[in-house]
């Protein structure tokens, strides 16, 4: 190859690594996000379980 091709494709790959890298990093956020959530949600759904199992007449007391 000469060189300003060898330039070129030099510059493509490096170009190419760069937004590749990005996209995993913003896949590795989305999926922190998404486990930090999960175990949010499941944590609400289980208080509530606890507290319909301690109390469980409070749906009734308020019909």
């Amino acid at each position: 190859m000469n060189s300003p091709s060898k330039s070129l494709m030099t510059a493509a790959l490096l170009a190419g690594t760069l937004l590749c890298s990005g996209c995993a990093v913003v896949a590795v956020a989305d999926a922190v996000v998404t486990a930090g959530a999960t175990v949010v949600k499941t944590g609400f759904k289980v208080t509530g379980a606890v507290i319909d199992a301690v109390i469980p007449d409070s749906k009734d007391a308020k019909k």
